[in-house]
């Protein structure tokens, strides 16, 4: 059979008729590789299927929430349950209770939780929770880290070090992006410079602790522990941003599996089970100062929606009864094994980063070595070589993310016949 896409062709042609770009987040107008996204009806384990009739074996789930696959059955069986009692009440429930429940249990760094609709809500939640409490205004991001789209958080470094970002969307004001301090990762001098230059006026410092929004990018241990003490010792708070990392490196995250416990923590994705969600959370004295208890506002009509708060237990709760985490590392790690030792044509070269079950490639024409710690380090031909191999691999039933820059996710419901798929196709790619 003959791979077409000449459907989601007429679609994405009708699409862009009455949404921006035809698409309602941009990566997935395919604007990074070109060409027409397949416009997915359909899903099952680890397939998807366009309305094309192609089958695709999906290393990109949904962007990371489904670490068990599409249509998990006790997920799905949890789902059509919640959906039968109703799906939404705007108003107190026991579902949230559960769930909140759950965490608070499971994680000893996480106190109390707030439930929201997004990461970028619990990223914007969760800034203006440490700007109320430290009483400062100053929040130090780094390049490579995404948290969202909150104005704050959307920009880029200044002319020099330590200095004050700058916008990097339109729409964002000037006075917005002064009270944003960017700085390179993996630099413990950058950091201690600005806490020299700004010490009295920074409020937190927000990071990824696995940056896997521009490369898979993996801090030192020593770099993240320097941040844990350089908060503590200027009165700022340290948030870790894990909604991709959060129950995908290890069922508490990269705040478990690094021993560092922040003051707050974001999470996203996974404790929604596919479904629209985020939450903050962390010391009790923190949470106490959001509405209704304290005086700092965040409040969501949808927020804790049932059937999320179903979908995100039952997910959890299959996490914690598996315990998935060492062998779908070893799968990942055999992927990175199996791509790295291809036969590249035109001498290009290949390093691929894997953690937990995150992988991601990096390609040059020189020599490449790991790990990737800092946005300097990816190879200026990423997006162009990434772009040239892209729709080789799709026309062969492989879907990865539309992006040099994003990561692929392995799921529980990922056989063996499906990793090594994904390797055939890098090979027949670039051989």
């Amino acid at each position: 059979m003959t791979f077409s896409l000449s459907e989601s062709e007429n679609l994405f042609k009708e699409s862009k008729r009455w949404s921006p770009g035809g698409v309602h987040s941009p990566v997935r107008a395919f604007k990074g590789v070109g060409g027409t996204p397949p416009f997915i009806q359909k899903s099952q384990g680890s397939k998807i299927f366009d309305v094309d009739g192609n089958e695709y074996i999906d290393f990109c789930m949904s962007w990371g929430p489904l670490i068990l696959g599409h249509r998990n059955q006790a997920v799905e069986e949890s789902i059509i349950e919640a959906i039968h009692k109703g799906w939404s009440y705007g108003t107190a429930e026991p579902y949230s209770l559960k769930l909140a429940h759950f965490l608070t249990k499971k994680l000893p760094f996480i106190e109390q939780i707030r439930f929201v609709n997004s990461g970028t809500e619990a990223v914007m939640s969760a800034l203006r929770l440490a700007r109320a409490f430290t009483q400062k205004d100053k929040i130090i991001k780094f390049i490579g880290c995404y948290h969202g789209h909150v104005d704050s958080m959307l920009v880029q470094a200044g002319s020099g070090l330590a200095e004050m970002a700058v916008p990097d969307s339109a729409g964002i004001s000037k006075a917005t992006a002064s009270q944003t301090i960017a700085l390179p990762l993996n630099s413990e001098e950058a950091v201690e410079q600005a806490f020299q230059r700004y010490g009295n006026e920074i409020a937190a410092v927000i990071i990824e602790p696995l940056p896997a929004n521009n490369g898979l990018l993996p801090q030192r241990k020593e770099f993240l522990e320097y941040l844990r003490k350089v908060t503590l010792k200027n009165k700022a708070l340290l948030i870790f941003d894990e909604v991709i990392s959060g129950f995908r490196v290890e069922f508490g995250g990269m705040t478990e599996k690094l021993g560092i416990t922040p003051d707050l923590v974001t999470y996203g994705k996974i404790i929604g089970g596919g479904f629209p969600v985020g939450a903050y959370g962390g010391r009790a004295d923190l949470l106490k100062m959001i509405a209704p208890e304290g005086p700092v506002y965040q409040a969501g009509t949808l927020s804790a929606n049932p059937v999320a708060m179903q979908a995100g237990l039952v997910t959890l709760q299959e996490l914690d009864r598996l315990n998935p985490y060492n062998e779908l590392e070893q799968k990942t790690k055999n992927i990175a094994k199996s791509i790295q030792n291809l036969n590249i044509k035109n001498n290009i070269k290949t390093y691929t980063e894997t953690q937990g079950s995150l992988f991601w490639t990096a390609f040059s024409t020189h020599p490449l070595t790991g790990p990737i710690r800092s946005v300097d380090q990816i190879p200026k031909e990423q997006a162009d070589l990434f772009k040239k191999i892209y729709h080789s691999i799709l026309s062969q039933g492989i879907y990865l993310a539309p992006s040099a820059y994003e990561v692929g996710f392995l799921s529980t419901a990922h056989s063996q016949q499906d990793i090594d798929a994904l390797t055939n196709s890098f090979t027949s790619a670039f051989i």
